[in-house]
């Protein structure tokens, strides 16, 4: 690793914060700034399995303090996209995200935001 002169330490430190995700200087918190990614085309046709995958992604966001999910439900007829909107309306699943947007350029897409 390339130390250069004018680093002190505690400005190293915030560098190697900041390239694992966003540090925040004076409160220690360290958010990640990444994004989990749910495709559900390959399981479309089972119902339980979408709740068990739908419910893993969410538990896994709110864990590990993610601040999006894109879950892509695909095109198709919308009845699947329809069965992931039903879902994060529940009333145990909607008090864990801040909101969900539609991807308005393509509708195959659902964006769930969380707020930590």
């Amino acid at each position: 690793m390339l130390l250069l002169p004018f680093i002190n330490r505690f400005t190293l430190r915030s560098l190697q914060l900041l390239v694992l995700g966003v540090f925040c200087p004076g409160s220690g918190e360290k958010y990640l700034m990444a994004k989990l990614k749910l495709d559900l085309h390959e399981v479309c046709k089972n119902g339980k399995l979408i709740e068990k995958k739908l419910n893993r992604i969410i538990d896994e966001a709110t864990e590990k303090r993610i601040a999006l999910v894109e879950i892509i439900p695909g095109k198709g007829s919308g009845q699947l996209k329809k069965a992931v909107l039903r879902f994060l309306d529940r009333p145990d699943i909607k008090k864990r995200y801040h909101r969900i947007n539609k991807d308005s350029k393509n509708f195959g897409r659902v964006f769930v935001h969380f707020k930590h």
